[in-house]
């Protein structure tokens, strides 16, 4: 097996990143961890602490390289409900076809088990940042005046970053394209003026 001086740290936790990704925290054992990286035990501890430690650092990979681009091009977009809708448009394409079609998104599939202090943390981040990317969206919506009268922006945001969830844990159980996208249509549509 691998010695931990001898293997590349980011490497190792792209795999564990899909590993609890696709099976999650409670169905993933570090004998799981150990035949995904070929690394032993004592290398993994060394390099990355206990099994909690490991899925917080694979989280914080997720939410760093996934999560944070797609939430920064939202917030940056600036077309307003056009940019709500194309976000929708990514995350159904993401979790409904191509390579990790079914497997969620992991930080929806982590508010699904019982996850450790460190990965909360990481949650209520990931939670924060894509909120603020909605909001800061949905103002652009209001300025241009395509927000129905009386809409509350940051409770719309809100409700959209728990849209988002849902659909990543229905793809997860199968729920077909056609299907979540009649839940996003029916809430910018509530939206929209």
């Amino acid at each position: 097996m691998a010695d931990v001086k001898h293997f590349d740290e980011a490497e190792v936790l792209a795999t564990v990143e899909q590993l609890f990704w696709r099976r999650g925290s409670a169905a993933t054992g570090i004998q799981d961890v150990v035949a995904a990286t070929g690394l032993s035990r004592s290398s993994l501890y060394n390099a990355f602490g206990g099994k909690d430690d490991l899925y917080a650092a694979a989280a914080r990979r997720y939410l760093e390289h996934r999560s944070r681009p797609m939430f920064g091009q939202l917030a940056a977009d600036g077309r307003g409900l056009v940019a709500v809708r194309a976000f929708f448009d990514q995350l159904l394409r993401l979790r409904c076809s191509g390579e990790y079609a079914g497997w969620g998104c992991m930080m929806a599939n982590a508010n699904a088990e019982d996850p450790p202090d460190a990965v909360r943390a990481v949650l209520s981040e990931h939670h924060a940042v894509l909120r603020d990317a909605l909001a800061a969206a949905l103002k652009v919506a209001e300025g241009n005046g395509e927000l129905r009268a009386g809409v509350e922006v940051v409770g719309a945001a809100e409700l959209l970053t728990l849209l988002s969830y849902a659909i990543n844990l229905r793809s997860r159980s199968g729920a077909t394209r056609a299907q979540l996208r009649s839940a996003v249509d029916a809430a910018l549509t509530a939206l929209a003026a």
